[in-house]
């Protein structure tokens, strides 16, 4: 079997290509591994009083218990994309966020522990009657720091740290068969998660209590949820496209595709959503998400737009399912082959005959009435669900139907000619500039109490993402650096750095661990040189296997939204990182003596250019 380089997945030996991630297999590692800084969420679980069931059960039935219990444990954890890091006696620890991070790693690891705790529950339905024995654990979950190697095939091994002892801690506190969780990891997933604080725990080698909370139950998609009732500011280019093309639809009666592309945050959600609300009276939105990992998620999207235009309950068994969808629909073909394509059945059907049965899905909907379809997130989709989106767009006949589109860049990176097609629009979405972002401030906090030079550094913070205006405003009166005086928001007397918020880090260290090796090896070096930085510059501290390549590197990194070219002074290119908080993002990963390292050789190379230049 061969590890791929992307995403650490074992494919067969003829493979060129990962089966999963798509990364090339047989290309040259000429980089040797290095160390890396990276957050990731742990989840500690520990089985109790396995000694007293020692006592009860002869070896080979408490070998059965155990080996049931585990593999059930196991089971959630990867389902979940975690990784089990080690068995301790009867306890597990798992990692989310290696080999590769995902920005909803700890939503991940919380739906991992409930799934845990729901599996506990059937393993004792099927232990008990057999052998008498209840099983029972406690789970903590906790996130931050560690350190671990930049190479994906390689075997981590996580040093303790500060982040693998508080999960440790939690772990034990929680009660028999609940799950605690940290602080940082709630902040993460609070509109997700419904919890209860429970009193701070005073934990071995910390200096302060330890804020907890007690998991109840994950009830959401979302960790953070965006804001959606604030007027929508510095799109008007944007707005007049969708109505355009919203227009169109209904004058023409035929399907149109607009793809709404920007980085996580900058307003595409928030922009559908606008020309939904003003659409009209007469319109029918059905709105499917595209979900990042999961089995059976090709059609997804689908499945939610035929559910719920069906009225199907989750919980219907799937024949009530089958009946409900073959009454709304009332084709026995149409029927049979959306069941399938929406998982509501396990018939199987060529896919364009799934693609077949879409198009007379949407052309049913539009006959009461215009659609907005709204596919959100579409770089998760699989190739198969892009193909059908398009299939919709040249199929679709007389049948008022707009297919509206979120994605990200990434979507490019795998159709680059996306949106391109006849009545199909592509909108880019760039950052706002400074004075749209201050009237978000505004929007949300009302300024009235905030002076401009506040106001000022958190629009200079956020460089134009809305999304970062949002959650840095909310750290900060999480943190009481913003608080409500006499019905106004005002900032505190000291002034207060604006750290990057932890839903944001997630967000860049998962873009971050999309590069390959040589490209991130690209970016390190130049991260330690400053937002803009000299392709002469990076080519000398860069690793010497990738110097040669160093162009290639530097337009794949461009390519890919992390940096663009700033200027050029004739003699070489000056490139800058899109975003400060990229720039950090990449400089906070290396280890401490690797940006040393770095700052020291670059200071050399900068004296050497100097001389170089006197003696000219």
């Amino acid at each position: 079997m061969i590890k791929c380089p992307g995403c650490g997945e074992e494919n067969p030996p003829k493979f060129k290509l990962c089966g999963y991630c798509g990364t090339p297999l047989h290309a040259a590692a000429a980089l040797p591994a290095h160390e890396i800084r990276k957050t990731v969420t742990l989840l500690f679980t520990d089985l109790k009083d396995s000694t007293a069931l020692g006592e009860r059960l002869d070896s080979e039935a408490l070998h059965e218990v155990k080996e049931r219990y585990f593999s059930a444990m196991a089971a959630e954890i990867k389902r979940h994309s975690g990784k089990i890091e080690k068995y301790i006696g009867d306890a597990i620890m798992a990692v989310f966020g290696l080999p590769r991070a995902h920005e909803d790693d700890a939503l991940r690891a919380v739906r991992a522990a409930v799934g845990m705790r729901d599996a506990l529950q059937r393993v004792n339905s099927e232990l008990g009657p057999r052998f008498g024995v209840q099983l029972a654990n406690r789970t903590g979950v906790n996130t931050g720091e560690v350190v671990a190697s930049d190479d994906p095939t390689a075997d981590q091994k996580l040093a303790t740290g500060d982040a693998v002892n508080v999960t440790a801690r939690l772990e034990a506190a929680a009660p028999i068969n609940e799950i605690y969780i940290g602080q940082s990891t709630y902040r993460l997933v609070r509109d997700a998660v419904d919890v209860e604080a429970v009193e701070p725990l005073t934990l071995k080698g910390k200096s302060q209590p330890v804020p907890a909370f007690r998991l109840i139950k994950v009830q959401g998609e979302d960790g953070n949820v965006r804001r959606h009732d604030t007027p929508v500011v510095g799109r008007g280019k944007e707005l007049a496209t969708l109505f355009g093309a919203w227009d169109a639809v209904r004058t023409e009666r035929r399907a149109h595709l607009v793809t709404l592309i920007g980085d996580a945050g900058v307003g595409k959600s928030r922009l559908a959503r606008e020309l939904i609300d003003r659409a009209g009276d007469d319109v029918q939105v059905l709105f499917g998400r595209c979900l990042p990992y999961g089995d059976g998620i090709t059609f997804w999207p689908l499945r939610l737009m035929v559910i719920a235009a069906a009225g199907i309950r989750e919980d219907e068994t799937p024949e009530a399912a089958q009946a409900q969808l073959l009454s709304f629909i009332g084709d026995a073909e149409v029927a049979d082959r959306l069941a399938a394509a929406a998982g509501l059945s396990a018939a199987t059907f060529p896919l364009h005959e799934l693609y077949w049965s879409a198009r007379r899905f949407m052309q049913l909907i539009a006959g009461r009435g215009p659609v907005v379809a709204m596919f959100d997130d579409i770089h998760w989709a699989e190739p198969a669900f892009l193909d059908l989106i398009e299939n919709l767009l040249d199929t679709i006949e007389a049948a008022p139907v707009l297919l509206l589109a979120t994605a990200r860049h990434e979507l490019l990176e795998e159709r680059a000619e996306w949106g391109q097609r006849e009545r199909s629009d592509r909108l880019v979405l760039q950052p706002l500039d400074d004075a749209a972002a201050a009237q978000i401030v505004s929007n949300l906090l009302g300024a009235a109490g905030l002076s401009g030079e506040f106001i000022h550094r958190i629009v200079d913070a956020a460089e134009g993402n809305p999304l970062y205006v949002e959650q840095m405003l909310s750290m900060l009166i999480d943190s009481g650096a913003i608080t409500q005086q006499n019905g106004r928001w005002v900032s505190g007397a000291q002034q207060t750095d604006i750290a990057v918020p932890p839903t944001i880090h997630a967000l860049l260290e998962a873009r971050l661990d999309r590069l390959d090796r040589k490209e991130r090896a690209a970016a390190e070096p130049a991260a330690v040189i400053g937002m803009e930085f000299a392709r002469p510059a990076v080519e000398s501290l860069a690793p010497a296997p990738i110097r040669e390549s160093i162009d290639t590197q530097l337009s794949a990194l461009s390519r890919k939204q992390f940096i663009r070219r700033a200027a050029s002074d004739g003699s070489e290119l000056i490139y800058r990182f899109h975003h400060h908080l990229v720039r950090d993002t990449v400089y906070n990963g290396l280890l401490k003596r690797a940006r040393a390292n770095l700052h020291v050789e670059f200071v050399r190379w900068a004296d050497k250019c100097n001389a170089g230049s006197d003696r000219g």
